[in-house]
């Protein structure tokens, strides 16, 4: 769902004319903004589209990626996902702080996903009071079918930049987003890709 309905953003003209009524507008400051969101937003319809032909949800489909991540981490076959990765399940606690997400709405998404044969709930062998959730070869299938065509999207939508204006730009929005995490006295996030 995006967050930006703006189809046609201001032109830095306008921005330099709100500038003298609000002396405050920092006119490309502004500028950045808008067009972060009107690019993020843009970004999430182009995925959020292929996610609905597989018929999955953003956030199910996260969900999945930080269960397959771990449950792919040294093996050569998947990227880890959501920080330090280490082998085996994960808690529905720790998917909800990968994720940002509450962890009732975890359970929502646990629950669907369980439903829907992609997870399964098992007991932890030393404490049989906590739940991990793994994945099942349902999901394995799932996944293996579609993020072929999901990593050919994400390619084809930085293919308008070179290798040196991805990482450029992988390190401007990793410093705006710790910039974001000090404003909202959120804990420091861990960077999106490591700078060269």
């Amino acid at each position: 769902m995006p967050f930006l309905m703006i189809k046609n953003l201001p032109r830095y003209e306008c921005l330099l004319e709100a500038a003298k009524k609000f002396p405050d507008l920092d006119p490309w400051a502004c500028a950045v903004y808008l067009h972060l969101l009107r690019a993020g937003d843009e970004v999430f319809t182009v995925a959020e589209r292929n996610l609905v032909r597989h018929n999955i949800t953003p956030g199910r489909f996260a969900v999945l990626m930080l269960l397959w991540g771990r449950a792919h981490d040294g093996d050569g076959r998947a990227p880890c996902a959501g920080g330090g990765c280490a082998a085996g399940p994960r808690t529905p606690a720790e998917l909800a702080e990968a994720a940002s997400v509450t962890r009732a709405t975890m359970t929502g998404l646990i629950d669907t996903l369980e439903r829907d044969g992609f997870v399964k709930r098992v007991p932890d062998p030393e404490d049989r009071r906590m739940m991990s959730v793994t994945l099942t070869a349902k999901a394995e299938r799932f996944l293996t079918g579609m993020l072929p065509g999901h990593f050919q999207l994400m390619a084809a939508l930085a293919r308008t930049l070179s290798e040196r204006e991805r990482q450029t730009l992988v390190n401007l929005l990793n410093k705006i987003i710790e910039q974001a995490a000090t404003l909202s006295g959120a804990a420091r996030p861990a960077a999106v890709a490591p700078a060269r």
